[in-house]
């Protein structure tokens, strides 16, 4: 088990943040420079999923639930999921049918296997996002960490269209804070699940 400190010089850090920090900036460096397997999604559940949950396990040993990995309070989750794809899905229709850069970036994705692909791709990214960085930096950050969290998922973003990638500091804030709301990284998952599904299909003209 790491021990709770780290000194150097006359300094003196958490040595889970530094940890949390140091690992999520390199995973997403490896992420972007190298492909690990011959299915990319594969790669996204890997380093995002298996690689944090690994360090919260082994590294920090402390439950995964402390983590968001649990269904937390499901019934607020349940709510909040349904009312925001509600919100959404007519704002997602309109941008995927009028934006060029949308269309043309998002058009080729659609497939049979889409949610499945959709899938794979997001259940490690939440979690990285909404359960290891988010409550990782909330015990020494507090309600900080939403916009903390918010930063690297931003610039994560940017290579997409610009209409998209300007506004995911406020929808990884949004994210965030369903995450702390519900003390889970599930729901944020089923509303980006549904979000990167339904964007793609509007955009290849699958629906409407």
């Amino acid at each position: 088990m790491l021990r709770k400190w780290l000194r150097i010089d006359d300094l003196t850090f958490d040595r889970e943040i530094v940890a949390i920090t140091i690992a999520s900036t390199l995973l997403l460096m490896v992420d972007y420079y190298f492909t690990l397997t011959p299915i990319p999604v594969l790669d996204s559940v890997g380093l995002y999923l298996f690689i944090p949950l690994a360090m919260i396990i082994f590294a920090f040993r402390k439950p995964v639930r402390e983590y968001g990995f649990t269904l937390g309070d499901w019934k607020a989750g349940l709510i909040i999921t349904g009312a925001a794809v509600a919100l959404m899905a007519p704002i997602l229709w309109l941008i995927g049918r009028s934006d060029p850069a949308m269309r043309d970036y998002y058009s080729w994705q659609a497939t049979r296997i889409l949610p499945v692909m959709t899938f794979l791709d997001l259940i490690g990214w939440e979690f990285f996002f909404r359960g290891f960085i988010l409550f990782g930096y909330e015990r020494k950050f507090g309600v900080h960490a939403l916009w903390l969290q918010a930063v690297p998922f931003a610039l994560a973003h940017i290579t997409k269209p610009a209409v998209e990638t300007l506004s995911t500091i406020f929808g990884g804030f949004a994210f965030g804070w369903v995450a702390w709301r519900t003390r889970s990284f599930l729901y944020p998952f089923l509303i980006h699940w549904f979000v990167a599904t339904f964007t793609i299909l509007v955009a290849a003209g699958v629906l409407g």
